[in-house]
């Protein structure tokens, strides 16, 4: 039995959604080539209406309604990305829409999708738990659902995404896809392979939501914990999506919670743009093994930008530890006037900037004659930081470096 598309029905998507989807750019990124040794090409699908890629596939799915279900409505499910195409849509041609979110989706979605004239309704600790109250809610309510990925309609207008870069950049080597349920790349591979060949597809998901991995090989897997790509944070991957995947995906890479965070960090400070963790998760595969790629012109999906501004500060002053352009040093002093004065000096004289100071004096794991100073400064980057501290120690103290 075939596969649940064709390279027909993606053509047909793309001839179905163009003037109701933004064609976005497909970009080199030339400091990003230069980090990794690879041609890097940036497809910036958050710079859709509700950045990410998903508009796509929900697009599609609704204008093949036929009038009656229109009129009843439609439901999904949705960690946020999805949720919001499929409102934004939906109201857009009239049709009444419920999305089911889980309870810990990220604030900044949730308002989103709910600004779009959909009902939301928060459920469940994880999506499948949402995706069941979305069955009663279907039921009860005579509603067509929208599946998220593991529908073929879903599929074929992800796949409209390969059909743009392969026309941007036809010389492109591979592509790397962020997977959830595997909608995404199930598209994409069907129209990349049917327009290059030879081009290689390579799958990308958090180290704590190995889920497709899992299913090729038929076996379940334990899919849990916090991630900062809560977009592609799917337990069970489609059905219908891994047949695709087992054909025409050459392999799928885990990459870790900080290789995430960097990536969001450089697409940020590099390219000046916002990618959720899902979002990154392409240039966090290449990050995690450059030399694979090395020489090669590499298609990354920048797949949405859907981030909450605190985690996204957070990620920021996380990233900025890691470089040591933020730096917290532990200090024995004497307990008298003058010893605080004269460690903010060498830091200033540095050119370093103090960020906080906590000055312990009650601690009864010194002598009652000293304290402890713990100081975060800022510098220009590591070798900076590290002449500060050279600098702290010539001065006669001791400081101990403390671990990010």
């Amino acid at each position: 039995m075939g596969l649940c598309i064709t390279f027909q029905d993606v053509i047909a998507a793309r001839d179905r959604i163009a003037d109701q989807i933004q064609a976005t750019p497909c970009l080199h990124s030339h400091t990003l080539s230069q980090l990794t040794g690879s041609e890097l090409y940036v497809k910036f699908e958050n710079l859709q209406f509700t950045a990410s890629f998903k508009e796509r596939g929900a697009l599609n799915r609704l204008l093949q309604l036929p009038a009656a279900q229109r009129q009843r409505g439609v439901c999904t499910v949705s960690a946020g990305n999805h949720g919001q195409a499929v409102a934004y849509h939906a109201h857009r041609l009239g049709i009444p829409a419920t999305i089911v979110m889980p309870r810990h989706t990220p604030f900044v979605k949730v308002e989103h999708t709910r600004s779009h004239g959909a009902e939301v309704v928060l459920h469940g600790d994880s999506l499948s738990e949402a995706f069941e109250h979305s069955e009663h809610i279907v039921a009860a309510r005579g509603l067509t659902f929208v599946h998220p990925y593991d529908d073929p309609q879903v599929m074929a207008g992800q796949g409209t995404i390969a059909l743009e870069m392969l026309a941007a950049v036809p010389q492109l080597d591979l592509l790397v896809v962020p997977i959830g349920g595997g909608g995404l790349i199930s598209g994409m591979a069907v129209a990349a392979k049917a327009m290059a060949p030879r081009i290689e597809i390579i799958g990308v998901q958090a180290e704590s939501y190995p889920s497709m991995p899992a299913a090729l090989r038929g076996e379940q897997v334990a899919c849990q914990g916090n991630t900062i790509a809560e977009g592609i944070a799917v337990k069970s991957a489609g059905r219908l999506t891994r047949e695709v995947v087992r054909e025409w995906v050459q392999d799928i890479v885990l990459v870790s919670e900080g290789e995430l965070e960097r990536a969001i960090a450089l697409l940020l400070t590099i390219e000046k743009t916002v990618a959720e963790g899902a979002g990154a998760a392409s240039l966090a595969a290449v990050l995690s093994s450059p030399q694979r790629y090395r020489g090669r012109r590499v298609g990354l999906i920048l797949s949405g930008g859907n981030i909450d501004p605190r985690l996204l500060a957070s990620v920021i002053m996380r990233e900025l530890v890691r470089e040591q352009r933020i730096v917290t040093l532990r200090i024995p002093i004497a307990d008298q006037p003058g010893a605080l004065a004269r460690v903010s000096q060498v830091v200033g004289d540095h050119g370093g900037n103090i960020l906080d100071v906590f000055h312990r004096r009650l601690s009864t794991n010194v002598p009652a004659k000293s304290a402890t100073l713990e100081l975060s400064f800022e510098a220009r980057d590591a070798g900076h930081a590290a002449s500060i501290v050279t600098g702290i120690r010539s001065a006669g103290f001791e400081p101990t470096v403390l671990p990010p």
